[in-house]
């Protein structure tokens, strides 16, 4: 039976949910794992003597931060997460899960490109980097929940900045209505075919990511502005087939995932596509198109409790 001192610990881990499962998302780049990975810290602590547990925040973050360390570390973590074989799952703005965006460390951590670039890191460094620059933990509170000492934390974080900055594209913030403008011109000129206005959008540089809609074992990649222009061009035209495969026809809406700008496809509340853009100088630097269901639940769930605007595209 149900004890008031039971249902005081329940209700203390549910009033810290929505913080580890940000944390747990940054560490594995996945919402459905970030979920499974609190559940089992929530069932660590009902099998923990409470009583003497002095600081339960502290302790709940160390349970998660090791709990996402033996995901990454596990030998299926090794295969289904190769660099160049693997996606973040896209979370739609508001979305608890993705945590503290007081500061620009606290977005950019959360950002596809960097959740991207993390896969780099070892476990060690990205869990350094993640509690070091998302939640402002200290070294010496680093050291606690990792088990290391103060130095190797430091090592640690010099060496995941290092490998995230050497690879990160220049960039920075963008103005949101800008950002807007950008998509807009992107989805007029993918949707009439307009290639030359494609390209111009593109940066010199610009690099194309699919998932293949979770049919291709490793991601589809194009780069070069004027091949990736073909590319959008043949996606984004809206044929019968396309119709008939997706089983209606799609309105197109703008929005903010992971911070940045994105369109999302929605059939009868269904998010059935997203693609994200990273943009630097005014251009397109990135585009991922994201179709895999399994990428998708969450920020479908999401999308049902949001009060979506007049969509780009009413039918796609």
């Amino acid at each position: 039976m149900d004890t008031a001192a039971d249902r005081f610990d329940t209700d203390r881990f549910e009033a810290d949910r929505n913080r580890l499962a940000s944390l747990a998302y940054r560490l594995l780049g996945s919402a459905t794992d970030a979920e499974d990975a609190v559940q089992d810290a929530f069932l660590h602590w009902q099998a923990a003597d409470r009583q003497r547990i002095r600081v339960p925040e502290a302790w709940l973050t160390k349970v998660v931060t090791n709990l996402c360390l033996d995901r990454l570390r596990s030998a299926h973590a090794r295969r289904e997460r190769t660099v160049g074989a693997w996606l973040p799952e896209p979370l739609l703005d508001g979305d608890p899960m993705l945590g503290p965006a007081d500061t620009f460390e606290q977005r950019e951590s959360v950002s596809l490109a960097v959740l991207m670039l993390m896969e780099r890191l070892s476990p060690l460094e990205r869990a350094v980097y993640v509690l070091r620059e998302a939640f402002s933990y200290s070294h010496a509170e680093i050291a606690e929940i990792l088990d290391l000492t103060e130095s190797a934390s430091q090592q640690h974080l010099h060496r995941a900045r290092r490998r995230v900055t050497a690879t990160r594209r220049p960039g920075g913030e963008v103005d949101p209505a800008s950002a807007r403008r950008i998509v807009e011109e992107f989805l007029q000129a993918a949707t009439s075919g307009r290639t030359e206005r494609l390209v111009a959008l593109l940066t010199d540089d610009a690099t194309a990511l699919s998932d293949g809609a979770g049919l291709t074992r490793t991601l589809l990649r194009y780069d070069t502005a004027r091949r990736i222009a073909v590319v959008v061009r043949a996606g984004f035209k809206p044929t019968p087939a396309k119709r008939r495969l997706a089983g209606g026809t799609p309105a197109v809406h703008y929005a903010t995932v992971n911070g940045g700008p994105a369109l999302l496809f929605v059939l009868d509340d269904r998010v059935m596509g997203a693609v994200t853009f990273d943009l630097t100088a005014g251009r397109i630097a990135t585009v991922r198109g994201i179709a895999a269901p399994g990428r998708l639940a969450r920020i479908t769930r999401t999308w049902r409790r949001h009060a979506p605007g007049t969509p780009l595209m009413p039918e796609w």
